[in-house]
């Protein structure tokens, strides 16, 4: 690609199948060679598609801003106004991909690339960021042997796929930032500047946000990637890998602290980096009638209780007796104070919270439990919600729970456990929680009239979005409650800069997105306050509606997207 093709190249993929490597040093060698290969012919278009390449595909944020992207370049890269090709890379397709990723777009799953405990079972993850690998040391060595091998093949399945399905752009998605597979992340390295394609690394998390050496700074969630920052060889092929910077690549992030870092830290040039924001799909922007609310609650209903026409609860103990094959399946569930409790989703009375995340220990959804608890001893909301003896509270979660995140949902359980005791039996019967786990559809919704549900509906289930995140690449649920008319209690996540470009605090005020600041401690009467009014007047939340909508219409809108993304074309085809 560019003058390069496989078959011109046959003889680079054969000399890395043989090449030996013994050490860490080796590796680096390579990589010192191929920074220095001469490049061919830049390519005039990318007509014939793109490639995007991740460690799986499903409903996670990833994914659904990779169908944002994809569709972008297939309507910016098509020629005599058709569609160009797009093709999905990727170590696994989850059933519930099909919800996100056209069915347009081909599919190739790329083995053994995917990530963290998914890879190889997490064997080689652990080896390298929670056991030592001393300098020098006969480990250390071993694995370097372990991590060639297997970038070499998978290299060799990658560059095939590329070159059979002729795209010459390739728009890898954390692969080459959160190194959930330094193998994977190898692997594209060398696929691409062999067959001399063009890159658009897409990078949503870094592994130094949130991370550093340890015993130095605060604690951080990533601070396992630094647990061999000793070991100088290992350690320089990583931060080589994380992201490339190669001659062919821009480095597309989703903050201006990723792009300043990576200059000031890592050595980028300005010309290299930029940033790319999302799009909201103007269904988010649509309305729903208190009617159509209704049917859109019964459809998840529906999906809750298995295709039941009376949504009823399963207890915490009986649920948590049976948590570990539950993990395994993850069907949706409707807990409660007790089994067989009735929930009404058609009855206005229901005030709905809503967290649409997954359940992961950095989303903190514990404290949503926390927040619900605290409304109970604000005597405003208490009297609102006992002067109608049919007012229930639901907070549901929409994502799924990954598999090493178990520890977490039980956790979630034992704060909704704490809120059900901290009030009377008779009000711990009218609070459920909920788990849809990315589900969307049933079967039985056809017989009962109701239609199936999609991302943008589940925001219009809630009275209130509650997103009390730790730390945060970008924050979507912020802009996509704006966009869907419900307000959001939202922490202060880290890094806040993040934060304050996603509310827009460094733009007029017209362009910020108004929202309630979810505190790390104790809330105040005048947040509880606030809470009651927006749940119980909706008169009041009229003005921040429209405002939100707006000012996120003029900068999330798809063509602010189209812009940016033919910015970094431009730049990938000038010399």
């Amino acid at each position: 690609m560019g003058s390069a093709s496989l078959t011109s190249t046959d003889g680079a993929f054969e000399s890395l199948s043989k090449r030996e490597v013994s050490c860490w040093g080796d590796i680096g060698a390579v990589l010192d060679e191929l920074s220095s290969t001469p490049r061919g012919d830049l390519p005039t278009d990318f007509s014939t598609g793109a490639a995007f390449v991740t460690f799986d595909y499903g409903i996670d944020g990833v994914s659904i801003e990779i169908a944002k992207y994809a569709a972008c370049l297939e309507r910016m890269l098509g020629s005599d106004g058709g569609l160009a090709p797009i093709h999905l890379v990727g170590g696994e397709f989850t059933e519930r991909a099909d919800r996100v990723l056209s069915s347009r777009w081909t599919r190739h799953t790329w083995p053994n690339s995917n990530g963290w405990s998914k890879w190889d079972d997490g064997r080689w993850f652990s080896r390298l960021f929670y056991e030592d690998l001393p300098a020098e040391s006969p480990e250390s060595r071993e694995m370097a042997v372990v991590i060639w091998q297997k970038a070499v093949a998978l290299t060799s399945r990658l560059s095939e796929l590329v070159h059979r399905s002729g795209v010459r752009l390739l728009v890898p998605v954390n692969i080459n930032s959160n190194p959930g597979n330094v193998a994977a992340a190898l692997a594209l390295v060398l696929s691409s500047e062999i067959l001399d394609v063009c890159v658009l690394n897409s990078n949503h998390d870094f592994y130094w946000e949130g991370g550093s050496v340890p015993g130095v700074g605060a604690v951080g969630v990533r601070d396992h990637f630094f647990r061999n920052h000793e070991n100088p060889d290992f350690f320089g092929v990583f931060t080589r890998l994380f992201p490339w910077n190669g001659r062919r690549w821009l480095q597309m992030n989703i903050n201006a602290r990723q792009s300043e870092t990576l200059c000031a830290e890592h050595g980028f040039e300005s010309r290299d980096v930029g940033e790319v924001g999302t799009a909201i799909s103007e269904l988010f922007f649509e309305p729903v009638s208190i009617a159509e609310r209704r049917e859109k609650r019964r459809s998840m209903g529906c999906i809750l209780t298995d295709g039941g026409e009376r949504p009823l609860s399963v207890s915490i103990d009986h649920f948590l007796g049976g948590l570990d094959e539950w993990m395994q399946q993850q069907a949706p569930v409707l807990l409660g104070q007790n089994d067989g409790l009735e929930l009404d989703f058609g009855n206005d009375a229901l005030t709905f919270f809503l967290q649409p995340t997954r359940v992961v220990d950095r989303k903190r959804i514990d404290r949503d439990c926390a927040i619900i608890q605290a409304l109970f001893t604000h005597a405003a909301f208490v009297e609102r919600f006992e002067s109608n003896p049919e007012r229930c509270i639901l907070l549901h979660v929409s994502g799924p729970v990954p598999i090493e995140h178990q520890s977490v949902l039980v956790e979630v359980l034992e704060a909704y456990r704490r809120l059900l005791e901290s009030v009377s039996e008779s009000i711990g019967r009218r609070v459920f929680l909920s788990f849809s786990v990315g589900t969307e559809e049933h079967p039985a919704m056809a017989g009962l009239g109701l239609e199936r549900l999609y991302i943008h509906d589940i925001y219009k289930l809630a009275d209130m979005i509650l997103f009390p995140s730790e730390t945060e690449g970008r924050g979507l649920p912020i802009v996509e409650s704006a966009a869907s008319d419900v307000p959001i209690v939202c922490s202060r996540y880290t890094p806040e800069v993040v934060f304050g470009e996603v509310v827009g605090e460094h733009l007029g005020p017209e362009q910020r997105i108004l929202h309630t600041v979810f505190p790390v401690g104790e809330f105040s009467p005048s947040l509880l306050q606030e809470v009651t009014d927006f749940l119980f007047e909706p008169e009041k939340r009229e003005k921040r509606f429209n405002h939100n909508k707006n000012a996120v219409r003029n900068r999330y809108g798809t063509p602010a997207l189209d812009c940016t993304f033919r910015g970094f074309l431009d730049r990938l085809l000038t010399p």
